[in-house]
């Protein structure tokens, strides 16, 4: 269902944009994703709106290492890609899980300035940003999910996230349109 309208208080939460998952084959050109969410990112700030950029630097303690990758990562792997331009009032979280909310700050922060809308965008579609997607869903938060902000590895996980999953957790948009409802 495509956005009916903007809180007055919405945040954005960019997931996972960081140097070594950006460079990942992924369904939809990285870079285009990038470039959407760093635009989005702008936006955001120029009105004085949250921008939280998340990364992932390992995995949830106590886990085996069931789904981590088998190779060791570069030194540079968890540092956001620079088109992000993380500013000094971001909220910059890391995290050791899929998503985002659970074991980091990122509940408080939001409502610690009021957010009750939040638009997603990043890395991947059925994993990081859908499993933050759920915790904002179950938090009570609305959701909105920029989909050309998004991509994914595996393109049947995309497929089956944006067309079954994401229109029970939330609204979803467009960047352009987005971005054409918080300039307006």
């Amino acid at each position: 269902m495509p956005l009916s309208q903007l809180d007055a208080v919405v945040g954005l939460v960019v997931i996972d944009l960081q140097k070594g998952i950006v460079g990942m084959p992924t369904v939809h050109p990285a870079g285009e994703v990038v470039a959407r969410a760093a635009e989005l990112a702008k936006v955001f700030r120029e009105r004085g709106l949250p921008v939280v950029l998340v990364n992932v630097a390992g995995r949830a303690p106590g886990r085996t290492d069931v789904g981590w990758p088998k190779m060791s990562l570069p030194e540079n792997w968890s540092e956001l890609v620079p088109e992000l331009e993380a500013q000094a009032g971001d909220i910059l979280l890391t995290k050791q899980r899929w998503g985002a909310f659970v074991g980091t700050k990122l509940d408080e922060e939001l409502k610690a300035r009021g957010v009750t809308q939040v638009v997603l965008a990043g890395i991947s579609t059925s994993v990081g940003v859908e499993s933050t997607a759920r915790s904002l869903y179950d938090a009570g938060y609305n959701v909105v999910l920029a989909l050309d902000a998004m991509t994914d590895r595996d393109p049947e996980a995309h497929r089956l996230t944006v067309e079954k999953i994401f229109p029970r957790l939330g609204e979803t948009e467009t960047t352009e349109n987005l971005l054409g409802r918080l300039r307006g």
